[in-house]
């Protein structure tokens, strides 16, 4: 029987002396305390060293699979002794091993253990190999195995991005300073180029090139400058109120001006950098945020591990921690926003749908996370659609209530405000009791005596006419008692004179 025993080094074929000895499964070890009891039971027949460290992993990641080194190796050694039977430590591989080269394999706990004695003296056993080098491809071959086992990828380390990203603010600021310093410092002997170049590095550019402001006359600035700006430059330089300064000083300034330069130029190349190393890492949430706001989220965190355990709520105001600790112990509004705020999405909002929006994003970037994260693919694809939807909702959003009027659109377009419009009604009693009103009454008894109504209006006619020939007589009696009442007043006054 032959052995197919695989090692770090190489895959080394033992020839079985002694088959009787493995009937006695629980005592095998025992064959094995010592070297030489190890050499009367197998024997190296061959010894196929790898090449490097791949080689040796190769057979490992695939399972199953018969690589080239060792069908070469099966091929000279089995073929000679074909009809004799390979012990593996693989069912898989002896099974791709009997289909193509037509060797039979055994594969049971005596063979197991077999291996396991074969393992412990495997230095005595394999010969010509020193032990130091056997133990140095078993440590690289076992951290191979682990990296690749765990799925560990050098592209994937999230610790790249928090340096960067903690870099690139530190560079922004300390730009920021040296440009100020060089503004200020040149300032006191051109002042007036502040004013008209306004972009940093062009003004650090164009200090660097002209020096001292009486060689702007002589000094071509096309490259740098437009032409319109080149000539308000020199005509400035001619009436220009600064004062005189030396050499050395100029000397100093322009070295500050090429640390600026050089400094811009590291920014640049760090940025492309970091854009490269998130759409590696994260491309969907890169897609959802942009390379600055994913790589400042993921630094907040620590890890992207760290973000993706993280709830979207959490990830809408991560960066905004003090204004919501102060919200909630001033029992005030608590913040909309924190670092999302400063993606693109986010900014072309208008300040009414800016909370919405937020909420949206941070919905679908922590979805895109924890697919970053904890997902096998590396594609964008999810990123995108998301993004063109949460797009969509944003139009939807800003664009309520504005519609086209045109044709049919008009009834859609058409907004009537509400009115409410009430009616006052009369409470009507007649519904309360099943008892006719008086009303109804005084009708029907009106509708039946109105003919003899008329009957005695008629009779009374006459009688109206007798009272209106009685009135004048009437009138004269009065007229005739108050002439004689007249007659007697004056008749008394007269006797009592005579008197």
């Amino acid at each position: 029987m032959l052995v197919l025993f695989e090692t770090a080094a190489g895959y080394a074929i033992f020839k079985v002396l002694d088959e009787s000895k493995l009937k006695q499964v629980d005592s095998l070890y025992k064959e094995f305390e010592t070297i030489e009891k190890a050499n009367k039971i197998v024997k190296l027949k061959h010894f196929e060293k790898f090449q490097d460290t791949t080689e040796a992993l190769l057979p490992l990641l695939v399972e199953g699979k018969i690589n080239k080194n060792l069908k070469k190796v099966l091929k000279k050694v089995v073929a000679k002794e074909a009809h004799e039977q390979l012990a593996i430590s693989d069912a898989k591989l002896g099974g791709v091993i009997k289909e193509k080269l037509d060797v039979s394999c055994v594969y049971s706990p005596a063979v197991a253990e077999l291996m396991r004695c074969i393992r412990s003296q495997m230095e005595g056993l394999i010969t010509g190999l020193p032990a130091r080098e056997i133990s140095a491809m078993s440590l690289g071959l076992a951290h191979s195995l682990s990296r690749y086992k765990l799925k560990f990828s050098p592209d994937k380390v999230d610790t790249m991005i928090v340096q960067a990203i903690s870099l690139l603010d530190d560079l922004d600021k300390e730009l920021n300073n040296y440009i100020m310093r060089c503004r200020e410092w040149y300032g006191w002997h051109f002042p007036e180029l502040g004013k008209i170049v306004a972009d940093n590095l062009a003004y650090c550019k164009t200090v660097r090139k002209i020096g001292d402001r009486t060689n702007v006359a002589g000094s071509d600035l096309s490259e740098l400058l437009p032409e319109e700006i080149e000539a308000e430059v020199k005509l400035a330089a001619e009436i220009s109120m600064g004062t005189e300064v030396s050499e050395q000083d100029i000397d100093n300034i322009r070295h500050l001006c090429d640390q600026v330069i050089e400094i811009t130029e590291y920014r640049a190349q760090l940025y492309d950098y970091l854009k490269n190393r998130m759409m590696a890492i994260a491309p969907n949430l890169t897609v959802m945020v942009g390379e600055l706001v994913g790589a400042r989220l993921i630094s907040h965190a620590g890890s992207l591990l760290n973000l993706a355990k993280h709830p979207s709520s959490t990830v809408q105001i991560l960066g905004a921690e003090k204004a919501l600790f102060r919200a909630l112990k001033t029992r005030k509004d608590t913040p909309k926003y924190g670092l999302i705020y400063h993606a693109s999405l986010v900014g072309q909002t208008s300040a009414k749908n800016k909370g919405k929006i937020s909420r949206m994003l941070a919905a679908k970037a922590a979805l895109a996370i924890r697919y970053d994260a904890l997902g096998e693919d590396t594609n964008a694809e999810m990123g995108v659609e998301n993004r063109a939807k949460l797009e969509a909702r944003l139009r939807q959003l800003e664009e309520k209530g504005i519609r086209r009027i045109s044709g049919t659109g008009k009834a859609m377009a058409k907004v009537d405000k509400y009115q409410h419009k009430s009616e006052v009604r009369v409470y009507d009693p007649s519904g309360d009791s099943t008892i006719p009103s008086k009303k109804r009454k005084i009708e029907e008894v009106e509708e039946a005596v109105t003919p003899v109504a008329k009957s005695k209006k008629a009779k009374r006619e006459p009688v109206a006419e007798e009272v209106a020939e009685e009135t004048p007589k009437k009138k004269k009696k009065k007229e005739k008692k108050a002439a004689a009442e007249e007659t007697i007043e004056e008749e008394v006054p007269v006797a009592e004179v005579s008197s």
